[in-house]
């Protein structure tokens, strides 16, 4: 579980100064799917990158499973993130000189994980394992990313509007292949995104504006990728 109390993180200084996140807490269940919703500057991305170890807040407390990661020292925080956490971002974040193959054992090594192409497979990339990030299109670069991040075998799979660089066709196969993947290996979903019919997805719906949450929803029934609007 992750649980997280009385978040607060600050930006500028003087007059300048933004308070993103205005004592934020909430609980993520092991094994959950929570959507992140909000309008730009609601503090949703600033949320997502303290409790995923990303940015360190100014108060409060992050929790995995009892133990408090805004404790940490860079080194420690770096391993944990290492070892606990896998990010998906809108940007891939792809090395170019390297191959399908290659970017995703990058991943895997973080966690001496050496079935790593069970991941490319799962993605359904394994027939273009030996291409460049250049030779695929954007969805294929965009489940490279799915797939390098799930080779480290995270507990908690963090995601930056994944879709959003994506049109509709390959916006829903990402996140067909996440969901699958997800009942598949059991890990946590923590996502934001502007999509409001993602979060018919989730079981978990966080709905942020001017750094607070405003209402956390429950989804009785999770809709697959196909089954949403766009």
């Amino acid at each position: 579980m992750i649980e997280v109390k009385n978040l607060t993180k600050f930006y500028g200084v003087g007059e300048s100064q933004l308070q993103a996140l205005k004592g934020v807490s909430a609980k993520f269940e092991d094994g959950d799917y929570v959507v992140i919703l909000g309008p730009s500057g609601s503090g949703k991305s600033t949320f997502l990158n303290a409790i995923s170890g990303l940015e360190v807040p100014d108060d409060g407390q992050i929790l995995y499973d009892g133990k408090d990661i805004t404790k940490l020292r860079d080194a420690d925080l770096t391993a944990f993130r290492k070892e606990n956490v896998g990010f998906i971002f809108q940007q891939y974040y792809l090395l170019p000189n390297l191959s399908v193959e290659k970017n995703v054992k990058m991943g895997a090594d973080l966690a001496g994980n050496k079935d790593y192409m069970s991941m490319i497979e799962a993605v359904g990339l394994a027939e273009k394992r030996h291409k460049y990030p250049s030779e695929l299109s954007s969805g294929e670069q965009q489940r490279v990313s799915v797939a390098r991040a799930l080779a480290k075998k995270p507990k908690v799979l963090f995601l930056d509007e994944p879709t959003g660089a994506l049109d509709e066709k390959t916006g829903r196969q990402v996140l067909d292949y996440i969901s699958k993947l997800q009942k598949e290996l059991g890990f946590t979903i923590v996502m934001v995104t502007h999509n409001l019919n993602i979060a018919k997805m989730a079981k978990t719906v966080i709905h942020m504006n001017s750094g607070v949450i405003q209402s956390v929803d429950r989804n009785e029934i999770q809709k697959s990728a196909y089954e949403i609007g766009w």
